[in-house]
């Protein structure tokens, strides 16, 4: 059979352009294929088993409908209406501008409203503190961006994308699950189609692969994917250009010591470029009253996360520090570098997540479980394993990281407490970004780039308005 469209990958950038080709109409001859399961028969085991488990032959974590949006702390990124640009959430502004940015946020907001997202915005009510706490910030080498936050939940994330999955399904959209896109058939440099087997045989080399056509396949792999899109790319020779690499630590530490940001801004963006090397250091993904957590990717390998659930609440915030790596000639393989820091880190802490204490790190010291137990900070990561990050995650992200923590706490009393405990490794994981034109069209005919694998976008809003965006160009293609 020969569909109109068929789509790797069911993330959120995925799952809008399907949305939205259903309400205009385009949606009768499409297929979307995931390697995971049905969002309802994703679960993660860890809570009654105590440890990660490594799932196979997929981690529902990070794989299924939704992707990771299904398992994350569900927050949806919006804008300031004074804004004169886009500060968070990649680049997909640079190639549609700005207000039609901000009105494909409005409409996919709307369409997360319709779902049953909840009608509360963060970070509106507390101007005149959140400028104080802007200023103080910038008093200290720090830059503070504030932006609305719409916050799901991890669990009402679970329900919402169960409830698009329905809708879609209900509306006649082709969806093949527990599968794996092991290539694309590219023909003349023309897409036309992609060879598939069932996820159980993921690795059994010599299964039969079965054809799929279509003159127009679109990548949507998220994070997850990245590292099969490089090698899709140097495959077929699609062009792309060198990416970078985000490494550091999912960092924990009291509530009260974040009750203000929490407060007036939700999640704070904090940026910084700390000497003596002057990366680019920055928080991302804050969950107040949160839980860290596991996810396990490719190869097994266990990097970790941060949950912030609606109705269940610990007494902790957590937040990642992540230090950008821009790597330069002759190198140009950061997802190698940064899967080699996850794997020695992994190897450290017997396959699991590693943690240790600040104060330990100042000391010289690894951590030690009994001293974990009696700590002021008590892990919400009881799977993690106590002991030394500073062996494997190398010194230039570590003094970054140290650094910052420094300047932090001149913002923020407390950031820098020695009970503060940092986990081991959070990585993102960008593919070299896929070169595409203002259609998301690749070097490739017919074959297009959408959301965060491919590097056009980072996190759930920004991924959904970019399957929103091509479902209208896609559109005009199927009349």
């Amino acid at each position: 059979m020969k569909y109109d469209l068929i789509v790797i990958g069911m993330g959120p950038s995925s799952v809008f352009l399907a949305y939205e080709l259903v309400k205009l109409n385009k949606a009768k001859n499409i297929l979307l294929i995931e390697e995971g399961k049905r969002v309802e028969n994703r679960t993660c085991p860890i809570e009654k088993a105590g440890k990660c488990m490594k799932c196979k032959p997929f981690c529902s974590i990070t794989s299924g409908f939704s992707g990771a949006g299904a398992f994350s702390d569900g927050k949806l990124s919006l804008y300031n209406p004074e804004d004169d640009d886009i500060y968070v959430g990649g680049v997909l502004h640079e190639y549609i501008g700005v207000n039609e940015t901000k009105s494909l946020i409005d409409y996919t907001d709307k369409i997360y409203l319709d779902f049953g997202a909840d009608k509360k915005l963060e970070g509106i009510q507390y101007k005149d503190e959140v400028k104080k706490l802007y200023n103080k910030a910038k008093k200290n080498g720090i830059n503070l961006i504030s932006i609305p936050i719409r916050h799901l939940g991890t669990e009402k994330s679970h329900e919402l994308y169960g409830r698009i999955e329905k809708y879609l399904e209900d509306n006649n959209v082709n969806m093949k699950f527990n599968c794996i896109v092991q290539d694309i058939i590219v023909e003349n440099n023309k897409v036309k189609g992609v060879k598939i087997k069932d996820s159980s045989l993921i690795s059994d080399e010599s299964a039969p692969l079965e054809e799929i056509f279509s003159d127009n396949v679109v990548i949507a792999v998220g994070r997850k994917g990245a590292n099969w899109l490089t090698s899709l790319c140097d495959r077929h020779n699609i062009e792309t250009e060198a990416g970078i690499v985000d490494i550091g630590v999912r960092y924990e530490l009291p509530d009260e010591v974040m009750k203000d940001v929490n407060k007036y801004m939700y999640e704070g963006k904090f940026i910084g470029r700390p000497g003596p090397f002057g990366d680019k250091v920055r928080t991302f993904c804050q969950n107040p009253s949160g839980f860290v957590a596991p996810e396990v990717y490719d190869n097994n390998l266990t990097l970790v996360n941060g949950h912030s659930y609606k109705d269940r609440k610990s007494t902790n915030t957590n937040l990642a520090l992540l230090v950008s790596h821009h790597f330069n000639h002759p190198f140009d393989k950061p997802i190698d570098y940064g899967r080699n820091v996850a794997k020695n880190l992994n190897e450290l802490g017997n396959g699991n997540v590693v943690v240790q204490r600040l104060g330990d790190i100042y000391r010289g010291k690894r951590t030690w479980q009994n001293e974990l137990e009696t700590n002021k900070v008590v892990p919400t990561l009881k799977a993690a394993v106590a002991g030394d990050i500073t062996f494997a995650l190398g010194y230039r992200t570590m003094t970054n990281i140290l650094e910052f923590i420094r300047q932090m706490d001149k913002v923020i009393e407390g950031f820098a407490d020695p009970a503060n405990l940092l986990y081991g490794p959070e990585i993102k994981f960008y593919s070299n970004k896929v070169v595409i034109d203002k259609n998301f069209e690749t070097s490739v005919k017919g074959l297009y780039s959408i959301g965060d694998g491919g590097g056009l976008t980072r996190g759930l809003m920004m991924a959904s308005c970019s399957g929103v965006y091509l479902a209208r160009v896609l559109a005009k293609k199927f009349n």
